[in-house]
């Protein structure tokens, strides 16, 4: 990496910015969390005033392939790979965007220990909504019991413990939604 050529900067490269944020958002299945992110960081991009990235739940999954499973061991391990993406991004000044079910506390103690310019935002759904939606068809796969891991039908989803923002999508629009959020984050000097 090249050395920036500003007097007293000497020595200095990319690597010494200043992390940038993550905004982590965490729900049910089918909430919304990936709609939303994916329209934040359109946005996000077409204002062009810094860099942005999304990472997906779904994207780790995939690179790890079909042995990745849903046991708890497993979830955890998908968490922990995206908070060392997001680390990776972030500490170079990317601001970070992660959508990730997260749904147990040991997950979440994760993140915050990881990630110390985290946001949290928790992207409320009801359940029954969440269903109606379901464009994977993980629900149906499990009224048809199908599978038996579905966090939100097969087992509750606890909301997180005083998220930083809390968006719910059952009242709102994919648009409102991304307001509410550079809202959240330009009281916060964005």
């Amino acid at each position: 990496m090249k050395s920036t050529d500003t007097p007293g900067n000497e020595g200095t490269t990319a690597r010494d910015a200043s992390p940038a944020r993550v905004l982590w958002l965490m729900g049910p299945t089918s909430a919304g969390k990936t709609t939303l992110a994916r329209a934040l960081e359109r946005h996000l991009r077409s204002l062009g005033q810094r860099p942005v990235i999304h990472w997906d739940g779904d994207q780790i999954r995939d690179m790890f392939g079909a042995d990745l499973g849903f046991s708890s061991d497993s979830r955890l391990q998908v968490v922990r790979a995206l908070a060392e993406v997001a680390k990776a991004t972030s500490s170079a000044g990317i601001f970070t965007i992660v959508s990730a079910l997260t749904a147990h506390d040991d997950a979440r103690d994760l993140i915050r220990k990881m990630l110390p310019k985290l946001y949290v935002c928790y992207i409320h759904c009801p359940i029954d909504l969440c269903m109606e939606r379901d464009p994977k068809g993980l629900y149906r796969k499990a009224i048809d019991g199908e599978i038996d891991t579905l966090i939100g039908y097969n087992s509750a989803y606890q909301p997180p413990e005083c998220p930083d923002l809390e968006i719910d999508t059952s009242s709102r629009d994919i648009e409102d939604g991304v307001r509410e959020i550079i809202a959240f984050l330009d009281t916060r000097g964005f």
